[in-house]
């Protein structure tokens, strides 16, 4: 099969085509014959060396963590597939190279396409949308009635957490730049903040829920809104103690990641809220409800480009410009 790897770490590391074998089949995995694979920020951290402590990936790699496409093989023990069916999902850690022909996943991480979306649409939901669930109903635990600071609301999260704090009814707040008003005003945004020309700390306050998706500086001003157990949720970083018992990581990475986010657990501790890091997992499970979500049209994906396959470096420069509205894809079938 057709595949794109990188061979080394580096930011300017270009993704290589090669020929490799097609994935070995596993007793509950399913084969997929992938049509559309979306790009995340996270491809391009994992590739500029980032992830190196937490996902010791061996080189060379096939990256891609959003798959969509049709089942053409099924493991012996699996109960939910069965040949022909469109699927999508986010492959799990260590399973990842969704930037490939064919990729074999845990029947457990798969779920059914939605039927009133597009192959490359589907391809842009996966992480996203398990990201958005994870942070709000997860770790949140978000009502009707309560209120979410939703950072870089245009972006891939941003779009789909929008859409998914206004379905459980919270009051919604989110940053964009003004040409992307109306889009997030569309997907239910109710206060829109200009990031560019407006400080989100002078306006917001008494906040339950922030979900941030920023930079460090970003972070600390998030505290600032939260009303006292409040809850601040950060998918960028740095991570925390408890995430490193999770991942069951080393003393020595326990111990580092409790460096990394001692100023911000002392902060939030000085503005009595709850600070915790995000590292969204793989689930069918989970997925399964969002279809349903999105077959109900209470959810709908935003791509933003699809390119075709052979121009997949161009499409992660793309997305490493941060300008995209929702997601970029690649179309492989």
């Amino acid at each position: 099969m057709k595949a794109y790897v990188i061979k080394r770490y580096g930011r300017n590391v270009a993704f290589e085509a090669v020929e490799l074998q097609q994935p070995a089949l596993g007793e509950k995995d399913v084969l997929i014959e992938i049509h559309a694979a979306g790009l995340n920020v996270l491809d391009a951290k994992i590739r500029n060396g980032e992830f190196k402590l937490l996902l010791p990936y061996t080189l060379p790699l096939v990256l891609g963590h959003d798959v969509a496409g049709v089942v053409v093989k099924v493991g012996p023990n699996v109960k939910r597939f069965k040949v022909g069916d469109e699927v999508y999902a986010r492959p799990a850690d260590y399973r990842i190279g969704a930037f490939a022909e064919y990729i074999a996943l845990n029947e457990n991480d798969v779920a059914i396409k939605p039927n009133n979306i597009t192959m490359e649409e589907a391809a842009s939901i996966p992480l996203v949308s398990l990201t958005a669930w994870q942070a709000l109903i997860e770790k949140a635990k978000l009502k009707m009635g309560q209120k979410v600071f939703i950072q870089a609301g245009s972006g891939g999260v941003g779009t789909i957490a929008i859409q998914l704090a206004k379905h459980l009814g919270a009051t919604v707040a989110t940053t964009t730049s003004k040409a992307n008003f109306d889009l997030v005003k569309r997907l239910g945004a109710d206060i829109v903040i200009d990031y560019k020309n407006e400080d989100f700390e002078t306006i917001l306050q008494d906040y339950d829920v922030v979900l941030n998706s920023q930079d460090t500086v970003t972070l600390k001003k998030s505290l600032s809104v939260l009303k006292p157990n409040g809850k601040l949720i950060s998918i960028s970083g740095p991570p925390d103690p408890s995430f490193a018992y999770e991942i069951g990581a080393s003393w020595v990475v326990k111990l580092l990641m409790k460096l990394l986010s001692f100023n911000v657990r002392k902060r939030a501790k000085k503005f009595n809220v709850d600070y915790s890091f995000l590292f969204m997992k793989a689930s069918g499970n989970q997925l399964s409800e969002i279809t349903a979500l999105i077959t109900e049209g209470k959810i709908r994906p935003i791509v933003d480009q699809i390119f075709p396959f052979n121009a997949i470096n161009e499409a992660m420069a793309y997305v490493e410009t941060g300008r995209a509205k929702g997601k970029v894809v690649i179309k492989i079938k």
